[in-house]
C-alpha cells in the first residue's frame, strides 16, 4: 500500500471509531463480567458499552469504558455476574414450542403414571381432534419393552393418540391412530423404519424412525396461528434460560417464512441459524438463490442443510457396525444407501450449503465420514464447516478422521447423562470408549459445538455445562461421574456453548464473546459461574437476557 493511501486509510478508521464512540447509547456498569478471547482464555470486565445498533464499542474497566462513551446512559448491574449470551448449536425450535403446547411425558417414571397423565390430558382437552404429546421413555419406566396401543386404548379409545418418544425417533399410537394411518399386521416395514411387532407378528403400536411417517401424513397440520403460538412459546422459554442464539436443526418453507416475518417485525428474541430439512422439494425452493448468510440485522440465517444417517440409541434405531449388545439380532437402521447419501450431500454442497448430518451409531458416523471424505474435495466444500450432529457412538479409529477431514462434532452433553442408564447396555464396554467422548475430541484439537437437542432434552444450557463438567445428572449421579475421563473443563464447556457454537454457524465474528465489534448479546445470572461448585452449575438462574443491546427477558422478582 502506498504511504498516502495508508495514511488515508488510518484517518478513515480513526474517524469511524470516533463516530462510533459518539453514538454509544448504553453502558453496563458494575458488572462481575466474564468473557472469552479468541484463545479461549477467560477475561474479566466491569463495564461494556454498546451503540444503538446493538454493537459493542468497548469492554473493560469502568473508567476506560466511561471515557469512550461519555454521553451514554448507564445501567447498574449491582455486582451481578454477566456472561456472553449462550448458543445452542442443535435444537428444534418449533418442536420445543409444540411440546410446550402439548402433553409432556418427560417426567413420568412409570407406565401407569404416564397412562394416568394421558387420560387426564385427554379429559382436559375434550375438543382436540387428536391427543398429542411427547417425552416418554420406556427406559425410565423400567418397562423392559415398548408400551402398546392396547394400553393406550385403555385410557383413550374415542380419538386418535400419537405420542413421540423423548428422542423423536419413535412414536406410540393407539388403535384409532393406527387405523387412520392404515397400519395393520400385514403392513411392511418402510425403508429406514420399523413397525414394532409382538412375538405373534402383531403391530404393537410403536413406530420407529421412518415408520412414523405413516402417522405423520394423517396428522392435522398446525394452522399459521398455532405455529406462531409455538414459536412465541419457544422463544420465551429460550430467553428465560439465557439462549441468545439457536441452530434450528431442520426447517421447511413454512418455518422459514415465519422466521423472516418475525425478523422483519423485530419479534425474534434469539438469533436463529437454520438448517433446511433434507434436499427434497423444500430445499429446491428455498435454495433457489443459494444460502442466506444473514437476514434481518443478523437475526436469521439459512445457510445449512440437515440430513439423517440413522436413528437413536434408546429406540435401537442407531446404526451399529456390530449387533446391539442387548439385542444380537439388530444392527439398527441406516436411513439411506451410500449412493443416496452421497447424492444428497453432493447436491447441498454444490449449492454452497454447510451440510450437518445426524449420526448416532458407529456405522452411521462411518458412512457420513466416508461420504464427506469423498464429497468435500470433489465439491470444493472445505470452507463450509460441515458437521456431524451428535457424533454419539464413534469407533476409536474414526474419531481422528473428524479432525483430518475437517468435520465439526456437534454434541449435546446432557445426552450422556440422560443415556447413561442404557447406553452401555446397548453397546457394551468396548464400544462405550468411543461414545460421548468429548475429551478425546478436544485432545485432538476438534472444536465441539454444544447444544441440547431440545425438546429431546431441556433447553437450559446450564444443564449442558453442568453435564459437560461433571458427567453427572441433576441428582449428582454417579458420584464420581459417568466415565469422568471424558469430562470438559469449565472453560471448555463455556467455550463450546459460545465461541465454538458460533464458529459452527460461521458467526464467530459477530457473537460468542463480548468484544468490540460484536453484538451485545449477554445474560445476567444469579450466581458466579466461576466461583460456585461445579456440581451446582445446573442450579444457575437467568435474571436478564439481552440480544443486540435489547433486553428480551427479565425475571420477575
Amino acid at each position: 500500500m502506498r504511504p498516502r493511501h495508508k495514511q488515508l486509510r488510518h484517518t478513515l478508521i480513526a474517524l469511524a471509531l470516533t463516530t462510533a464512540t459518539a453514538h454509544a447509547t448504553t453502558v453496563i456498569d458494575n458488572a462481575n463480567g466474564y468473557t472469552l478471547n479468541a484463545k479461549g482464555d477467560v477475561i474479566q470486565f466491569a463495564s461494556l458499552a454498546f451503540d444503538d445498533t446493538g454493537r459493542i464499542l468497548a469492554v473493560g474497566t469502568a473508567a476506560d469504558v466511561a471515557a469512550k462513551a461519555p454521553q451514554a446512559k448507564h445501567v447498574d448491574m449491582a455486582g451481578r455476574t454477566v456472561l456472553p449470551g449462550l448458543i445452542d448449536a442443535h435444537g428444534h425450535v418449533f418442536g420445543l414450542g409444540e411440546m410446550l403446547t402439548q402433553l409432556d411425558l418427560s417426567t413420568t417414571t412409570s407406565l401407569p403414571q404416564a397412562l394416568a397423565a394421558i387420560g387426564d390430558y385427554a379429559r382436559g382437552n375434550a375438543r382436540a381432534a387428536w391427543v398429542r404429546g411427547r417425552g416418554w421413555n420406556q427406559e425410565n419406566w423400567k418397562l423392559g419393552r415398548f408400551p402398546t396401543a392396547r394400553e393406550l386404548d385403555g385410557v383413550v379409545a374415542d380419538r386418535p393418540v400419537w405420542l413421540e418418544r423423548v428422542d423423536g425417533h419413535a412414536g406410540w399410537a393407539n388403535g384409532r391412530a393406527l387405523a387412520l394411518a392404515g397400519i395393520t399386521d400385514q403392513t411392511p416395514d418402510p425403508v429406514g423404519g420399523k413397525i414394532v411387532r409382538d412375538a405373534a407378528g402383531h403391530a404393537t403400536g410403536v413406530l420407529v424412525d421412518a415408520a412414523q411417517a405413516m402417522i405423520q401424513k394423517v396428522l392435522p397440520q398446525p394452522t399459521e396461528q398455532e405455529a406462531r403460538t409455538m414459536l412465541d412459546r419457544a422463544l420465551g422459554t429460550m430467553a428465560s434460560v439465557g439462549l441468545t442464539s439457536a441452530h434450528d436443526a431442520g426447517i421447511g418453507i413454512a418455518q422459514d417464512r415465519l422466521y423472516r416475518d418475525y425478523a422483519d417485525h423485530g419479534k425474534l428474541t434469539a438469533r436463529i441459524y437454520a438448517m433446511i430439512g433434507g434436499t427434497g422439494a423444500d430445499f429446491d425452493q428455498l435454495a433457489q438463490n443459494g444460502p442466506l448468510n444473514t437476514y434481518g440485522h443478523d437475526m436469521y440465517a439459512l445457510r445449512a442443510v440437515k440430513l439423517y444417517a440413522d436413528g437413536a440409541l434408546g429406540s435401537r434405531g442407531a446404526a451399529l457396525l456390530a449387533p446391539y449388545t442387548d439385542d444380537p439380532h439388530s444392527h439398527g437402521l441406516l436411513f439411506h444407501s451410500n449412493g443416496e447419501i452421497d447424492a444428497m450431500i453432493a447436491k447441498a454442497m454444490k449449492k454452497g450449503y454447510q451440510v450437518n448430518v445426524h449420526a448416532i451409531g458407529d456405522a452411521g458416523n462411518r458412512q457420513i465420514l466416508d461420504t464427506f471424505a469423498k464429497e468435500i474435495p470433489a465439491n470444493r466444500g472445505q470452507a463450509l464447516r460441515h458437521r456431524i450432529e451428535h457424533a454419539q457412538v464413534v469407533t476409536l479409529a474414526d474419531i481422528p478422521r473428524f479432525k483430518r477431514i475437517g468435520i465439526i462434532p456437534s454434541m449435546q452433553p446432557t445426552h450422556a447423562t440422560s443415556d447413561k442408564n442404557m447406553a452401555e447396555q446397548r453397546i457394551g464396554p468396548e464400544r462405550i470408549k468411543g461414545a460421548y467422548a468429548w475429551r478425546t475430541f478436544l485432545a485432538q484439537g476438534s472444536r465441539i459445538a454444544c447444544g441440547s437437542d431440545f425438546p429431546v432434552e431441556a433447553p437450559n444450557p446450564f444443564f449442558g455445562i453442568h453435564a459437560a463438567v461433571t458427567r453427572q445428572d441433576a441428582n449428582g449421579n454417579p458420584i464420581a461421574g459417568w466415565y469422568p475421563e471424558q469430562e470438559m473443563s469449565l472453560k471448555e464447556a463455556l467455550r463450546c456453548f459460545t465461541l465454538d457454537a458460533a464458529y459452527a454457524g460461521h458467526q464467530e465474528q459477530t457473537q460468542g464473546s463480548l468484544e468490540a465489534g460484536k453484538y451485545a448479546d449477554f445474560i445476567v445470572i444469579d450466581r458466579d459461574l466461576f466461583k460456585i461448585s461445579p456440581y451446582d452449575i445446573h442450579k444457575i438462574g437467568v435474571l436478564e437476557t439481552w440480544v443486540g443491546g435489547r433486553q428480551v427477558y427479565r425475571k420477575v422478582q
